[in-house]
């Protein structure tokens, strides 16, 4: 029996709730405030701590995709004005440095809003470069064609967040960095 010692009956040690369930069981505020670091849409933030439980990550992220797509232009536009462009490191060469700052000031005179761009699943090493050919390709585009490209990364960008909140974060008032630097 494994709950034994000499006899008697030892309790198994209690388990510690995994994020999700840590998640599911906040307070209201508390999800709320941990949800606007992903994403810094009230709208989004309350409908999504408002079906709560959620059975699993998918359907927490597939909550997440709807209210990304029920998005208002007014509820996009308060999500993006709390976006910062990402930035280089520190260590990077100055003329990395002054090239992705005339990048994103351009983009942003442009658009009116931060760039972004969801960097998951790409090297460290290429996402300079990344950065750097996805400005240069979007500041083609007709303000609305980016307002919905722009959604999308957000969309993107509030996934990986999410995602990684429950899975790494103690409590859910405590968010991951939201802004990447490469």
């Amino acid at each position: 029996m494994p709950h034994q010692v000499r006899g008697t009956s030892v309790p198994p040690a209690p388990q510690r709730p995994g994020g999700l369930d840590r998640f599911n069981h906040a307070a209201p505020g508390a999800a709320e405030t941990a949800l606007l670091a992903c994403c810094a849409s009230r709208r989004w933030a309350l409908r999504i701590a408002a079906h709560r439980p959620y059975p699993d990550l998918d359907s927490l992220l597939a909550a997440a995709d709807e209210a990304s797509y029920d998005l208002s232009a007014a509820d996009l536009a308060e999500a993006l004005a709390d976006e910062v462009s990402p930035c280089l490191h520190d260590s990077a060469p100055q003329a990395a440095q002054t090239a992705l700052a005339a990048a994103h000031a351009a983009y942003e005179s442009s658009f009116r809003h931060a760039f972004v761009i969801c960097l998951d699943g790409v090297e460290a090493a290429e996402q300079l470069d990344r950065v750097l050919t996805g400005i240069r390709v979007r500041m083609n585009n007709e303000p609305d064609e980016e307002r919905s490209i722009a959604a999308d990364e957000l969309r993107r960008l509030a996934r990986a967040r999410l995602a990684h909140l429950v899975a790494s974060h103690p409590e859910p008032g405590t968010a991951s960095t939201a802004h990447r630097v490469l």
